[in-house]
């Protein structure tokens, strides 16, 4: 029984881990996701889309040009406008010529028509629809500075998921193994018919060992996952070797702030509030530009049109037109009205009915953040000193399993108590270790809640 004192007297919580070249720190990798992770670039791309918007409802304000060109076929014409195809009337009466269904011959014809258009005023429409578009790259913006807030609190929650793990499975580990010599110690005195252990000893810590080992294998799997989902979100890759620096687990700073300044700062900087901000000046503008579509656009440009057609004389008449030969130019200004009322009215009350629910959507989020923050920081503060007791527990539940082991080796304290002191100081370190991994997310949750990115 000296052994089995001495064998689990010695047992340590934690296995030394030797630093790799490739060890990162979790301000490492955090920049590391923030710089693999595929879904920043997707909602890169989508903010580049959205000011490409913006670009594209700005540049109706410029020139645009209209144009058709068409090579056919007209019908061939020699000679001039009167009859027999004189060009000119030498003696009157002067008669038109009246040939014009005989057809002797066909001729190519090659047209185009243009119109170079410039807007004068539009009653605010292209302005209304700027500011909503650019709202709108506003809202995006805020999408992706959502996506790198989940992105930094899912690096942290693997990054502090591995170290407890880790801790506990090196831990429950070592415990395993003390026990388990222990058992063989017990066993062998037992064939040799020691008097000084039972059978029941026997039971009583392999009852102990197989607790334990549930909470081995619990452990070792979340390490495994842990670890994992941290080559993942790195862009390491599950076939790396990657490691931390740190080589345990410890509390984070309690946030100095106080509650109260944590909400004012959440509902000022955290990006739901900004985007919510930037939707209800994106829809104001919608508004006010469905308002402008009920009325006219003035403009001002050029037009134009050109034909020709190589096998028909031209026709040099100010009264009349020959579609297949000529054309003009001329400068314009003009108002174009294009609106069905009834459409255009439904327009206007969709836009207003979309402004009013955001309006009381940003109610509710003027009333439900300061309570989330303050779930947070709640649950932060219960951590907080959960983890600073439980602390205190384990080392007293330590100094009890070592004090067990003293009394069972002088013969005065049953297997049984020894039993449940080795598993009361294995739950209580894991349990330690399982809410110091807690509040350092409630801390991260807590960051991520009020608009820190990190």
């Amino acid at each position: 029984m000296k052994s089995i004192v001495r064998s689990l007297i010695a047992a340590g919580w934690l296995a030394s881990l030797a630093v790799q070249a490739d060890s990162i720190s979790l301000d490492q990798a955090v920049e590391m996701s923030l710089a693999a992770d595929p879904r920043i670039k997707e909602r890169e791309q989508v903010v580049a889309a959205a000011r490409a918007l913006v670009l594209e409802v700005r540049g109706n304000a410029g020139w645009r040009v209209s144009a058709n060109a068409f090579v056919g076929l007209a019908p061939e014409v020699e000679g001039g406008f009167y009859q027999g195809g004189a060009f000119t009337c030498a003696l009157p009466p002067c008669t038109p010529r009246s040939d014009g269904d005989k057809l002797d011959g066909i001729s190519d014809w090659t047209h185009l028509d243009f119109a170079l258009i410039k807007p004068l005023f539009t009653f605010g429409k292209i302005e209304h629809y700027g500011d909503a578009a650019q709202g709108n790259v506003e809202v995006k913006e805020g999408e992706l500075k959502l996506t790198r807030a989940d992105i930094v609190y899912d690096t942290k929650r693997a990054y502090y998921g591995y170290l407890a793990s880790r801790d506990a499975h090196a831990f429950l580990q070592d415990i395993r193994t003390r026990v388990d010599e222990a058992i063989t110690t017990v066993e062998r005195d037992l064939k040799e018919e020691n008097g000084e252990v039972r059978q029941s000893d026997l039971y009583a810590l392999q009852t102990a060992r197989g607790l334990i080992a549930k909470y081995v294998h619990q452990a070792h799997a979340i390490e495994k996952i842990s670890l994992d989902g941290l080559r993942v979100l790195t862009g390491a890759g599950l076939k790396s070797d990657l490691t931390v620096t740190e080589s345990r687990i410890e509390p984070v700073a309690f946030p100095a702030t106080e509650l109260a300044e944590l909400q004012a700062r959440a509902l000022q900087g955290r990006a739901e509030m900004q985007q919510l901000e930037s939707g209800l000046r994106a829809r104001r503008a919608l508004l006010a530009a469905k308002k402008a579509d009920r009325l006219p656009d003035v403009y001002a440009g050029v037009i134009g049109q050109f034909n020709y057609a190589s096998r028909r004389e031209r026709l040099d008449n100010p009264y009349l037109n020959d579609p297949f030969n000529g054309g003009g130019l001329t400068p314009v200004v003009g108002v174009k009205w294009d609106s069905v009322f009834g459409v255009a009215n439904a327009r206007v009350d969709q836009a207003q009915a979309e402004l009013e629910a955001l309006n009381h959507k940003r109610a509710f989020a003027v009333a439900g953040i300061p309570f989330e923050v303050g779930e947070a920081y709640a649950n932060a503060q219960a951590n907080f000193d959960s983890q600073r007791d439980l602390a205190a527990a384990a080392a007293a539940a330590r100094r009890w399993m070592v004090a067990s082991l003293a009394d069972f080796s002088a013969g005065i304290e049953s297997a049984d108590k020894v039993a449940e002191a080795i598993k009361n100081y294995a739950l209580t370190q894991t349990e330690y270790l399982r809410t110091l991994n807690d509040y350092n997310l409630n801390v991260a949750q807590l960051a991520r809640l009020t608009g820190e990115l990190k």
